[in-house]
């Protein structure tokens, strides 16, 4: 029955996870045809994100109110409603209130189901199904914009796609709801057994795992923004920058599972050492390989595989310390550190590449993931060793 249950909401969290890939490019795609300048397009963009930070110190507090399986459900119908009415309304000082809303409702989505995969995963297989789930999110996304290509951009068609795919996922929670389990102070056998979750209390317990997890975000978002400059400043075709960025999504589809096993098997610390020195090797490396096209889609396959893997350990870890509600917290803290890194990412790397030159945006993504390593590697209390994988 757990089984069934973590498949049940791994398909649950990808079909959404598609839902929201198709919203990005699509309002892109209409705000540009309505004349709207590429700095408010961005802008726009950026209350997704901004509504995400807002909510998650709030999550722990409305899981426990409601329940996790109602605002998980709650959540779903509430981006139902909030897509219509961005397709209703397609007026900006609308949009605005709209996908800061998205960000706000969507992480209760998030929220539950990363806490949900985490607490019904049998403890010796769970780097391997949270490995599944962080690529079935991954597909989602890519699938997203796919969708687009079946739809077009223009009119209901869409939109629509978007609303049933959250009603769909509304029907599965509440049929679901009573086997789902319960997301209470924890008493079952975790490190922080008793304590009350909430994210303020959740923050000073693992550093590493939250610093991690924002750097994760900024190089996501830094890379989708900038790697299409970057690659263009050394000759690099339009297409051929798509292509790599198409790979490098592909690489971290493939390989969540393969990290996820290796994290079982050896251990939760030393894999994400590993994963972050392959991609400090890697940011050294692309400036050496960008002008030749068929080593940079190889680097790009196992580079973006390695930097992405480093979110997978970090749930997996999250997990393997925390129960109950103090896990709920941890994922909301996840949230809220993604929120951050991802709007502070790409103005860090910008401002590399404009102080650096082009390999300035390599530069600093690997000194970030350089951070991160020897944060992990240090037994400080910063690092909290708190490796609970086989030695």
């Amino acid at each position: 029955m757990a089984d069934r249950l973590v498949f049940v909401v791994i398909l649950m969290a990808s079909v959404f996870a598609m839902a929201q890939g198709l919203s990005y490019p699509l309002l892109a795609f209409i705000l540009e045809r309505q004349g709207v300048p590429p700095a408010l397009i961005g802008l726009n963009t950026a209350m997704t994100p901004i509504g995400i930070i807002a909510s998650s110190p709030l999550i722990p507090w409305f899981a426990r109110r409601l329940g996790a399986a109602w605002l998980a459900l709650c959540s779903a119908l509430a981006l139902a409603a909030l897509l219509l009415t961005i397709g209703a309304w397609q007026s900006l000082p609308v949009w605005f209130v709209a996908r800061f809303l998205l960000g706000f409702v969507v992480n209760g989505l998030f929220v539950t189901s990363e806490t949900w995969v985490n607490l019904l995963a049998p403890p010796d297989r769970r780097g391997r199904l949270l490995g599944i789930f962080a690529s079935s999110l991954s597909a989602g996304f890519a699938l997203g914009p796919f969708t687009l290509t079946l739809t077009g951009t223009e009119g209901w068609p869409p939109f629509l796609v978007g609303v049933v795919v959250f009603l769909a996922t509304a029907l599965i929670l509440f049929l679901a709801r009573r086997r789902l389990p319960e997301i209470h102070g924890g008493h079952d056998g975790g490190e922080h057994d008793g304590q009350m979750g909430s994210v303020l209390a959740f923050l000073p317990l693992a550093p590493f795992l939250l610093l991690s997890i924002g750097v994760v975000a900024a190089f996501d978002q830094s890379v989708l923004a900038l790697l299409p400059s970057y690659g263009m400043s050394f000759g690099m075709p339009e297409t051929s920058m798509a292509t790599a960025l198409g790979i490098l999504i592909v690489g971290n589809i493939l390989f969540q599972i393969p990290i996820g096993w290796l994290a079982d098997r050896w251990s939760r610390r030393g894999t994400s050492l590993l994963l972050c020195g392959l991609t400090v090797l890697g940011a050294l490396l692309l400036p050496l390989v960008i002008r030749t096209e068929a080593l940079t889609y190889a680097m790009f396959f196992l580079w973006g595989s390695a930097a992405f893997g480093l979110y997978t350990v970090a749930l997996i870890e999250l997990g393997e310390r925390f129960t109950g509600s103090m896990l709920l917290a941890g994922n909301a803290a996840f949230s809220l550190m993604w929120g951050i890194g991802g709007m502070v990412g790409p103005p860090l790397a910008g401002l590399a590449m404009t102080g650096f030159g082009p390999n300035g945006l390599p530069l600093a993504m690997g000194a970030l993931y350089l951070l991160v390593m020897v944060t992990g590697a240090v037994p400080a209390r910063l690092s909290r060793a708190g490796d609970s994988g086989r030695p």
